[in-house]
Order: structure tokens, then sequence, then C-alpha cells
């Protein structure tokens, strides 16, 4: 038997604020996501994000509580250039989002941020600082 990697779960207190941020950052979630306990948007290569409310997961796992002390995740969104990094950092924190780390130029080549989804998991924004082969 093999296993293959398919989706990537978060486990949301507000769908609709979570499916708000996510379809401003280009994920399709279906319509009417937003009033439902659990959604998926297609991701390129055929991988899935999908969002499940706390009541959802509490259905199956009563015990389940949100983890505390920060968040251990986070998704990576590439951007199209280091300038595209900070219009779209403007952009969501000029929207009421929390900025994490406000663009930068990362000692690993790129231009780097990070902003925090309604449940404080990472949405890092990068773009390399200079194209390939340069």
């Amino acid at each position: 038997m093999t296993a293959r990697f398919d989706a990537i779960g978060l486990v949301v207190s507000d769908m609709a604020a979570s499916v708000a941020l996510y379809r401003r950052l280009g994920f399709a979630f279906p319509e009417g996501a937003e009033h439902q306990p659990h959604t998926e948007a297609a991701l390129p290569g055929g991988l899935r994000l999908m969002f499940d409310t706390e009541e959802t997961v509490r259905s199956f796992l009563p015990a389940w509580q949100p983890p505390a002390g920060g968040g251990r995740t986070s998704l990576a969104l590439r951007c199209d250039g280091p300038a595209d990094v900070d219009a779209l950092y403007e952009e969501l924190v000029g929207s009421g989002y929390h900025g994490e780390l406000k663009p930068w130029d990362a000692f690993w080549g790129q231009r780097y941020a990070v902003v925090l989804d309604p449940d404080g998991n990472g949405v890092d924004l990068f773009a390399p600082l200079a194209p390939a082969g340069e």
C-alpha cells in the first residue's frame, strides 16, 4: 500500500473570515463555502486546501482544543516580484489583517513578509529578489 500527499487541512474558528481571506489570495473556494462546516479549494497539481470548523472537528474528536501559544503552520504564497510582496502586504494589513512581519529583503534571497490569517496561521508572501540565473 502506498500513501500519497493529497491535501492540506486547517481547522478554522470562523469559516466565513477564513474563506474571505483565502479567496482574496486567489484560492477558489466554491460559492456558499463560508456557510459550510467543511470546504475545499483545488490547488495546482491536484492538491486541495481543506477547511473544517472547530465544531466539525469536535463532532468526531470531542476533546479537541485549538493549539495555544502561537501558530505552527504557514502557507507560503509566491508573488510575481518583490514590489508585489509589498503591495499585497499593505493591501491585507490595510484591510485589517494582522501583519506579523513587514516586507524585508531576506538573507536567503527573497523579499519576504508574513500576514496572519484569522486563526493565527502564517501566510508567507515572498518573491525572489533577482530573476533566476542572475
